[in-house]
């Protein structure tokens, strides 16, 4: 069991009605795709996109809130953690991210209801650090698992919604060219699997 897989059990296990949260970062890749690379398996956190759409009555959720604590205090020892929820004005995706998320169904929970972002939404998010060889790591697998391609990604470069801070746009400005060199070596490569875009 991948420690994505912990921290959402722990919290479903944690909550008395029905919650539906978008993650993102290493903790969507270990739950959302095949074949992941064992290192993603071994991310301690789980990140979460809070959708706009969902903000006021995420917000009013007191018992969600109480379970997100609870889920840090139960797996601290673990060194596990669910404590980063982003605004989605404070990620980078798409204006149109949020009709192209995509269930997660691993693992099978009562009540939290698992959603990650399109492969091409979650590359963008990859890009906030840089080229940070990591993220450029993690894109690379994105790329060759659901083959994407430039034709694909090119738009979203041009439409990627972002935090109007400058040192992110650096971030995003020193990601570009590399994630565009694993577009080009992606084309000749075979795919690990197929998954939502």
């Amino acid at each position: 069991m991948t420690n994505a897989e912990i921290i959402a059990n722990t919290l479903d296990g944690l909550l008395d009605h029905e919650v539906s949260l978008v993650a993102y970062g290493r903790a969507s890749i270990a739950l959302g795709f095949n074949q992941v690379p064992e290192a993603v398996g071994r991310s301690l956190d789980m990140d979460v996109i809070l959708r706009f759409s969902h903000a006021a009555e995420l917000e009013a959720d007191d018992q969600f809130w109480e379970a997100q604590a609870q889920v840090n205090a139960v797996l601290e020892k673990q060194g596990l953690y669910m404590t980063h929820l982003f605004q989605e004005d404070q990620v980078f995706l798409r204006p149109d991210w949020e009709q192209h998320i995509v269930p997660v169904l691993r693992p099978p929970m009562r009540w939290l209801k698992l959603f990650r972002p399109a492969t091409i939404d979650l590359i963008l998010t990859k890009m906030m650090r840089g080229d940070d060889p990591q993220d450029m790591a993690d894109v690379d697998f994105l790329i060759r698992h659901d083959r994407i391609t430039p034709a694909q990604m090119e738009p979203a470069f041009d439409t990627v919604r972002m935090p109007d801070i400058q040192e992110l746009r650096d971030a995003f400005d020193r990601a570009l060219p590399v994630v565009r060199r694993l577009l080009a070596h992606g084309i000749n490569t075979t795919s690990h699997g197929q998954s939502g875009v």
